[in-house]
């Protein structure tokens, strides 16, 4: 790849190949203690965690296509400066967020009037897909070698577009990943933990939201 590089002959296909090889590696690796923790905490149905699992991903392409068309009209300055400090910032800023997030809801839905039988708590709305979202976009600022080879071939096309394109190519591969499997069964693992078990609802959500607040934390002491 790098020898390519070099040499100016990689092309879309070449980068998606790369986006991939980080999908099915280190994108599981590093994003599904963030994702899969939310999908335990809100015990989400198949549905909904897998979509949310898609707005994860469609968060990262977007700002791979961000970060390459960046790196394509100023070179990798502004690039490297994202994912060093400003990178470990917004992630952990994102991870706090979406544990807070799940601390609100449930605090809503506490308050809101009893039924008459109790019930687990349940999460609705699309702004629910917000906290996804985020995370799915500042985790892409994690520094790696394929991002770094990308934002390279970004800073050697000098043009926003030809960036763009490369990042869009790479952020599509990267979204071939388990992470559309592993989501959606870590939801259902919550789902099967609470049911029957009214009382584990609660204390669920708390402990998913505390995990999500100390990720977030220990980004930003990064």
């Amino acid at each position: 790849m790098l020898d390519e590089l070099a040499a100016g002959q990689v092309g879309l296909g070449t980068v998606w190949l790369l986006g991939v090889s980080m999908g099915l590696t280190a994108c599981t690796v590093t994003c599904l203690p963030f994702m899969g923790t939310w999908a335990l905490g809100r015990a989400s149905g198949t549905a909904e965690a897998f979509r949310h699992a898609v707005v994860f991903l469609a968060g990262r392409v977007l700002m791979y296509t961000l970060l390459a068309a960046s790196a394509g009209l100023a070179g990798l300055g502004l690039a490297k400066a994202l994912g060093g400090t400003w990178g470990n910032a917004l992630i952990g800023g994102a991870s706090i967020g979406a544990g807070l997030w799940l601390l609100f809801k449930s605090r809503r839905q506490g308050c809101a009037p009893k039924r008459p039988a109790v019930q687990p708590l349940r999460f609705h709305g699309r702004a629910d897909a917000a906290p996804p979202f985020a995370l799915g976009a500042t985790l892409a600022l994690t520094p790696c070698t394929p991002l770094a080879s990308l934002l390279a071939l970004a800073a050697q096309s000098g043009s926003t577009a030809a960036g763009a394109g490369y990042g869009l190519a790479f952020g599509l591969g990267a979204a071939m990943t388990p992470i559309l499997i592993l989501v959606p069964l870590a939801g259902r693992l919550g789902r099967e933990l609470r049911a029957g078990r009214p009382w584990l609802s609660r204390w669920l959500v708390w402990a998913s939201a505390a995990v999500l607040i100390l990720l977030g934390i220990r980004r930003l002491l990064a």
